[in-house]
């Protein structure tokens, strides 16, 4: 590993589970951006709209009872404790879960890192790896999921929120909320074989461009750091 990163000694880069083997080097390495995280896996722009609407609602509905405006506002503003400590803990999860993660692209896999109680890491070797798509936010913030040919053996739960929304029946490992998406995606490309990189596109078209197909390898692994 100290050859690998040599290599690279200009760019800070997380320890990896275990050194890697020789030839095989880092490519990549990088994090989930803080409010992709806190907007897109924890919600909290919704929470933060579901509690704005019980507010509006409770104002209406103690003004349309007659209340006094002074009464009404106060009667109002209990809800804005547990709102506030709603995207509190919300935000506090965000950041753990970011803290924790850690997504390294190499000459040969994919390494996710990530756990918050329990550090895992899951290995998906490249040649594994069957389509890959890209999907750019407005924020300027990208996902990346990533189909592999051995899905089943991949956990939903075990991954989230590194996981595509709502691919329960096989799901795909996701980098998700990269600051620099279009960059990895490029790198990405090259590694799985200097494929043309993929574009944006929106998951839910199903317009996922494959990078790599029919190719098989190692199953992907998950394993406690």
């Amino acid at each position: 590993m100290k050859q690998d990163h040599q290599q690279f000694k200009n760019v800070p880069l997380n320890d990896l589970p275990a050194p890697l083997p020789v030839g095989e080097r880092v490519i990549w390495q990088g994090k989930p951006s803080f409010k992709g995280l806190a907007l897109r896996s924890f919600h909290i722009r919704e929470v933060a709209i579901y509690f704005g609407i019980l507010l509006a609602w409770r104002l209406w509905s103690n003004w349309s009872h007659g209340m006094q405006a002074s009464d009404a506002v106060i009667s109002a503003l209990w809800l804005i404790a547990p709102a506030l400590s709603a995207i509190v803990v919300l935000a506090g999860l965000a950041w753990l879960f970011r803290r924790a993660a850690c997504y390294t692209l190499t000459s040969k896999r994919v390494l996710f890192q990530f756990g918050v109680a329990l550090p895992m890491t899951m290995n998906i070797p490249l040649s594994k790896i069957t389509n890959a798509a890209l999907k750019i936010h407005r924020d300027g913030s990208g996902d990346i999921p990533l189909g592999v040919s051995d899905g089943k053996r991949v956990s939903y739960l075990l991954l989230w929120p590194h996981i595509r929304p709502w691919r329960l029946r096989v799901p795909e490992p996701m980098l998700c909320a990269l600051p620099d998406a279009a960059i990895v995606a490029a790198k990405l490309s090259d590694a799985l074989g200097g494929q043309p990189a993929p574009t944006a596109v929106a998951l839910s078209a199903s317009a996922n461009r494959n990078l790599v197909s029919d190719v098989a390898a190692n199953s992907p692994s998950t394993a406690a750091a």
